[in-house]
């Protein structure tokens, strides 16, 4: 069955919002300098500003399909500077602001985009001294323009005083411009982190977003009495698709990518609903794990003795039977003593988690359900608009990505590969035709390069990447992203892993430890008060690491087992060129980086490259 979308264009979703309900809270922001609550805008005030800026744009020459990137943190302005892009007509082009200056001037560049809105000086000089041809603005979210810049600056203040000034002249130029853009023009530019070459700008189109939008109303999973907490990078598809939701739905949202604060914030913004990448889980889950084995004694046998309760009810839960009523005596003493706890760390009102980007381990997953705070983990890829299967909160499968969104089609390759075709898909690679054309089957299904099942109820679970399937020397294949997230949800103290094994005649791994979890297992020992290097070179974190993989190893069949394994002296960084922005892994990277640390776990073997 069709899914119903109301709406032409983002635009169109947005003028709408604001008629229906112009003094309900939209997005909050922090209080400047985090003195006081934060400050809640509402649907009216946000279109006010909105519009302004679209014509604020418009006066810089911007018309319909132009680009206009932004490069800057997540923050209310971002949000702000979208809508007022695409009411001007135009599409955005978003640019992580970790990105390097070549990256940088390639993106603004290869977009076409004709204005740049920087969030600061500092972001804008990322283009000194390139050749961007079609750039004629640039507009600074943070400090003052420099007059003798070229091209030349203004400040976004300025821009909306200049668009609202124009707005007084023409009071429906906004609605007027709204009437002429459709599903099928070009909403958003995303350029695809990539783990290797050069990114990919991914057209998204108003159709698409629309589509999420509904789509993601539909399970129930966003719902105007929540509350978010958004802090993603909005950059990133993920984030995107969950504004279009929140301007559908009309769901009040906090709006902050400090992640810095964010354990902080939870407490005084008490979100019902927050969405992640994985690692933001896997952080939660190891603080938790590793303070209560740190405590030790009676505190770390009742933590282990309320986990263990927690997903014994889970487990009967996920086989459909019920409860026992001992079990459920025991479980509401084990989330009293233990798991309220958790909860309340997390704000106390939280009711739905949803993890996207990356694959949640199994027992991380577990964990959270078992702690009364279930993680509901989705699925989608920038070039189908972020969201396209999530688990339902009244039917959740651990291990699975939940069943499609609306009326998203989806089959399964012969070699297992996961095929998509719908509304949320892309229109294609920009300037990049023959890529487009590799990109889908010759019926329109885009190919999306991950391995996965679906169930008898249409759920999906991916089990790898199909080009992160790595041969051993030996000639079996090993799933490194399935024995990494085994390992972290193994060892409380870990950050990272990466396994090595493409040509190699056995695995070996890279680990990276968490620093605040590694420092607190050092507290009370002969390494209390050494340095985060100290520690992890240390034979005692060797040994700790090295217990951790031998249950590791218990777990993998006999060709999969790590042989050794390396602790790195840091941890893996975006600005290293070892993850992406949305926190993947870039293998390649990765191993050229430490080359010498993984040649040295090959030393003396006939290993092939």
């Amino acid at each position: 069955m069709a899914l119903d979308v109301p709406y032409r264009s983002i635009p169109d979703m947005f003028l709408k919002r604001i008629a229906s309900t112009p003094d309900r809270d939209a997005f909050a922001r922090p209080a400047p300098g985090d003195a006081g609550p934060p400050e809640w805008l509402t649907w009216g005030k946000i279109g006010e500003q909105a519009k302004a800026l679209a014509a604020g744009l418009r006066g810089l020459g911007v018309e319909t399909e132009d680009r206009v990137a932004i490069i800057s943190n997540t923050r209310l302005e971002w949000v702000i500077a979208d809508l007022g892009i695409m009411c001007a007509g135009a599409a955005t082009t978003t640019v992580y602001p970790t990105t390097e200056p070549e990256d940088v001037a390639f993106i603004v560049g290869d977009s076409g985009s004709k204005v740049l809105i920087a969030e600061n000086a500092a972001q804008a000089a990322k283009l000194a001294g390139a050749t961007v041809p079609a750039l004629t603005h640039v507009v600074l979210i943070d400090g003052p323009a420099d007059p003798a810049a070229s091209p030349p600056q203004v400040t976004l203040d300025d821009l909306e005083v200049a668009g609202a000034e124009r707005l007084a002249a023409e009071p429906d130029l906004i609605e007027k411009i709204s009437e002429g853009i459709g599903p099928d023009n070009l909403a958003t530019l995303i350029y695809t982190s990539g783990t290797t070459g050069r990114p990919k700008g991914v057209e998204l189109l108003h159709g698409g977003w629309c589509w999420e939008a509904v789509a993601q109303s539909g399970p129930g999973l966003m719902e105007a009495e929540d509350l978010q907490y958004l802090w993603l990078p909005l950059s990133h598809s993920f984030g995107k698709t969950l504004l279009s939701g929140v301007i559908h739905i009309g769901m009040p949202t906090y709006v902050d990518g400090r992640i810095d604060k964010l354990v902080d914030n939870l407490s005084v913004v008490r979100p019902t609903l927050m969405c992640g990448a994985p690692r933001i889980y896997e952080k939660v889950y190891n603080r938790a794990v590793s303070s209560a084995m740190d405590a030790g004694g009676a505190k770390a046998k009742i933590f282990a003795w309320a986990v263990r309760t927690g997903k014994e009810k889970v487990a009967l839960e996920q086989a459909g039977k019920p409860v026992p009523g001992t079990l459920a005596l025991r479980y509401s003493v084990a989330n009293k003593l233990v798991f309220s706890k958790l909860q309340a760390r997390l704000g106390g009102r939280i009711r739905k988690l949803v993890s996207g980007s990356a694959k949640l381990s199994v027992p991380i997953a577990e964990f959270f359900a078992a702690a009364g705070i279930p993680v509901g983990e989705g699925y989608g890829l920038t070039e189908t608009s972020a969201g396209n299967f999530v688990n339902r909160f009244d039917r959740l499968k651990i291990g699975t990505c939940g069943p499609p969104l609306g009326d998203l089609e989806v089959k399964i390759a012969e070699d297992g590969e996961v095929l998509l075709r719908g509304a949320p898909v892309m229109r294609g690679y920009h300037n990049l035709p023959e890529e487009t054309a590799a990109a889908f089957t010759e019926d329109g299904f885009f190919r999306t390069g991950d391995i996965g099942e679906l169930d008898d109820e249409g759920f999906l679970t991916i089990t790898d990447r199909k080009k992160d399937l790595v041969k051993t020397s030996g000639g079996k294949y090993i799933a490194p992203s399935y024995i990494e997230g085994q390992f972290k949800a193994l060892c409380p103290y870990s950050s990272q892993a990466v396994i090595v094994a493409q040509g190699r005649n056995y695995s070996t791994m890279l680990v990276t430890l968490d620093p605040d979890a590694v420092v607190g297992w050092a507290a009370g020992g002969p390494l209390e008060g050494k340095s985060y290097a100290e520690i992890v070179s240390s034979p005692e974190a060797e040994a700790m690491v090295a217990g951790y993989v031998k249950e590791l190893n218990a777990k993998l069949n006999r060709w999969e087992t790590v042989k050794k394994f390396t602790i790195l002296h840091r941890d893996l960084t975006i600005e290293d060129g070892e993850m992406t922005p949305s926190m993947k892994i870039k293998r390649r990277s990765v191993e050229a980086n430490f080359a010498g640390e993984i040649d040295k776990m090959y030393e003396g073997t006939l290993a092939e490259i």
